[in-house]
């Protein structure tokens, strides 16, 4: 029961903060438009160290969950 919630926990984390960084991109892009390049590489490389963070929890707590 604790790994599924753990699981869960990690999934609203990580969309929580992925769909922060998408909105703080978008006005810092709104308030500076010729720096869109280096604004989306850091926003993309950020949300995909935030998903693959949450990968890990979610595979952690299901190997928790079958020991």
């Amino acid at each position: 029961m604790y790994a599924t919630l753990g699981a869960g926990l990690a999934v609203i984390g990580a969309g929580i903060g992925i769909g922060h960084i998408g909105g703080k991109a978008m006005e810092s892009i709104a308030r500076q438009p010729e720096a869109v390049g280096d604004i989306r590489a850091n926003m993309i490389l950020t949300a995909a160290l935030i998903e693959g963070a949450a990968l890990v929890c979610m595979v952690l707590s299901f190997f928790v969950k079958a020991a």
